[in-house]
């Protein structure tokens, strides 16, 4: 089952409740939350337009296709009123979390949830795309893609021509670049064909790394 991730509850008695709520708390509360008295009236309107609108689409001796076509435009209006409201008037000073609580509503986390240093090591393979293009693959030598820290890849790769000194470990390669996939691919200059890629990843999370994977190497063709 799906977990709802909206403020608003989720039948129309329940919404009647909560606009009932806010218009006790809202009273007392005008001048402090600088909230107009229109604005105020204008939800209670509304949340008695919907509530009778309601009880009539409810009733079986008044229960029509007009009233429930009228019931569902009554409360389109008071639940548009609602979010404009909380977006409007509830998410900035003065209110406190206490007063968000008190209309329902779930304050905001502010506490910053430290996802960790990776250290779970990964690979890279490689495999033929097209001219001068070689894609790479990665994949978990520890771990897994669902740890928090595991926030993307950094992929390093050096090209050599035939003749040079071909990288002996990761710290020699010399280009970069970051993804969050775990398949890319690389396009390479038209006179890099013929010469050979060295390739080694790790995992990246806001510039801190996992260790390095081995270095592997392909012919760009």
């Amino acid at each position: 089952m799906a977990i709802r991730k909206d403020w608003l509850p989720g039948s129309r008695e329940a919404i009647l409740v909560m606009v009932k709520t806010w218009l006790i708390i809202i009273l007392a509360k005008l001048q402090q939350w600088g909230i107009p008295e229109s604005v105020s009236k204008n939800l209670e309107t509304l949340a008695t337009n919907a509530e009778n609108a309601f009880d009539t689409a409810q009733n079986e001796s008044t229960r029509t296709p007009v009233a429930t076509t009228r019931c569902r435009e009554a409360f389109d209006a008071l639940i548009a009123e609602m979010r404009d409201m909380k977006k409007r008037y509830f998410l900035s000073p003065p209110l406190l979390d206490s007063d968000l609580v008190s209309l329902g509503l779930t304050p905001p986390d502010t506490t910053h949830t430290s996802a960790g240093e990776p250290t779970d090591q990964v690979q890279v393979e490689t495999y033929l795309i097209g001219r001068h293009e070689l894609g790479v693959k990665i994949s978990y030598v520890t771990g897994s893609a669902a740890s928090p820290a595991n926030k993307g890849y950094r992929i390093w790769y050096s090209v050599i021509a035939p003749g040079e000194t071909p990288p002996t470990n990761p710290d020699d390669l010399r280009k970069s670049f970051f993804t969050q996939r775990k398949k890319d691919k690389i396009e390479f200059g038209y006179g890099d064909s013929g010469k050979t890629a060295y390739f080694a990843v790790v995992i990246e999370n806001n510039g801190k790394t996992g260790p390095w994977g081995p270095i592997v190497s392909a012919l760009i063709p």
